[in-house]
């Protein structure tokens, strides 16, 4: 994750000193406006809106793509739970899609769930392991689907030179404590139409049909919420642009040195990547989960087995799982063309993968001297495999 520290303290004095820290309290459109223009210099988009969090930014988008009560958005069965929750939040209901060793959308898995009632689909870049983006982009194009990229834990990562976020119709992104931008709390909506970008920015602010200023590109007024974002976020946002791609750069050296250690053990294998060349995000499989679960153990600082980190995992979401909304009345499961149904087992492959899988932190902020003597450290302490490793990627 991102640091904080002395330079955000001081981006903040003038917003403090002025007074003016509401996103639409500065006429010179104030941090925000300047860090929103930087995002899309840096990221090669056209629209980029700030907002409260990486789940507004997800509803957002929805919204905006006019997704509601009757679709269904295809969402995978390992993220977090708002990337699930989101569709609800829109009115149209989550179908669950299986990852595969890469961490992110089997794209096999999509075409087999998708039914006339389909009209999106949310890859997420999941622990900076970005999707198979060519194949997930053809599929949508083939079957007519909006392409909503989650790219909340991968901000500034690329597939194929491209930035996570900035490749489907629209994206979103989350500046969480635990993400590579971190201001506490806070996201973004990307896009390059203006059209869905002005129902975005309708939408993320419910005083926008009083803001006479604003250009909605001839859509006509939507009635909205309140995800805006405020100058106190802005100005920190642009300290932390600043330090993104020099901190992926580190992540991406410490990458090569941790997977040229860790591949020399014939305990366990580095999981695969749908773009290599810019990977960094580092995941180790092994042929049972017990061993996966040894591993762990035995590694605790900077090392988890995925499945026991169940805020990520599909069986823990009771609320979706069981079809939960606040009021009967205004469930989406009701609006549907057909009964959704989901079973704890309905994506065993994702249990199997996340069961025998473990995340190694690529320590960052560490020395590299150090990350690499605990890399060798993991290559002697891992279990003894039960069988041959099978490298199928899913």
């Amino acid at each position: 994750m991102a640091k904080v520290g002395l330079r955000e303290w001081m981006a903040l004095a003038p917003v403090f000193a002025s007074g003016k820290l509401a996103r639409f309290g500065d006429d010179t459109g104030g941090p925000l406006l300047r860090f929103e223009a930087d995002f899309c210099a840096k990221f090669g988009v056209q629209h980029a809106l700030t907002m409260s969090s990486g789940t507004g930014a997800l509803i957002s988008a929805l919204v905006a793509a006019g997704i509601g009560p009757g679709d269904e958005v295809l969402v995978p069965a390992y993220t977090w739970i708002a990337t699930a929750a989101a569709p609800l939040a829109a009115g149209a209901v989550p179908i669950l899609v299986d990852i595969d060793q890469t961490l992110t959308m089997d794209p096999a898995d999509i075409v087999r769930k998708i039914t006339p009632q389909t009209k999106a689909i949310i890859p997420v870049h999941m622990s900076n392991m970005v999707c198979d983006m060519d194949s997930i982009m053809r599929i949508a194009r083939e079957h007519n689907l909006i392409v909503i990229e989650d790219a909340c834990q991968a901000v500034g990562l690329s597939y194929k030179n491209k930035r996570t976020g900035t490749i489907g119709d629209l994206g979103a992104y989350s500046f969480n404590q635990f993400k590579n931008m971190n201001i506490g709390e806070g996201g973004a909506v990307v896009t390059n139409d203006p059209q869905l970008f002005a129902r975005a920015r309708m939408y993320h602010d419910i005083g926008s049909l009083f803001r006479g200023y604003l250009d909605n590109a001839n859509e006509p007024p939507m009635l909205g919420v309140n995800f805006k974002a405020s100058q106190i976020q802005g100005a920190m946002l642009r300290v932390q642009l600043k330090r993104l791609d020099p901190m992926i750069a580190r992540m991406r050296k410490r990458y090569d040195m941790m997977t040229e250690i860790l591949s020399k053990s014939d305990r366990m294998r580095v999981g695969p990547h749908n773009d290599v060349a810019n990977a960094a995000g580092l995941h180790v499989i092994f042929e049972t989960p017990d061993d996966a679960k040894q591993f762990a153990e035995e590694n605790r600082r900077g090392v988890y087995r995925l499945y026991d980190s169940s805020r990520h995992v599909y069986t823990n979401w009771q609320p979706v799982l069981q079809q939960r909304s606040g009021h009967p009345a205004m469930n989406p499961y009701n609006w549907t063309d057909r009964k959704i149904e989901y079973t704890p087992d309905m994506c065993a492959q994702t249990l199997d993968i996340l069961k025998r899988t473990c995340r190694i932190s690529l320590g960052e902020n560490y020395p590299a001297t150090l990350v690499a003597y605990l890399a060798r450290r993991m290559v002697r302490q891992s279990p003894a495999a039960s069988g041959k490793l099978s490298y199928a990627t899913s």
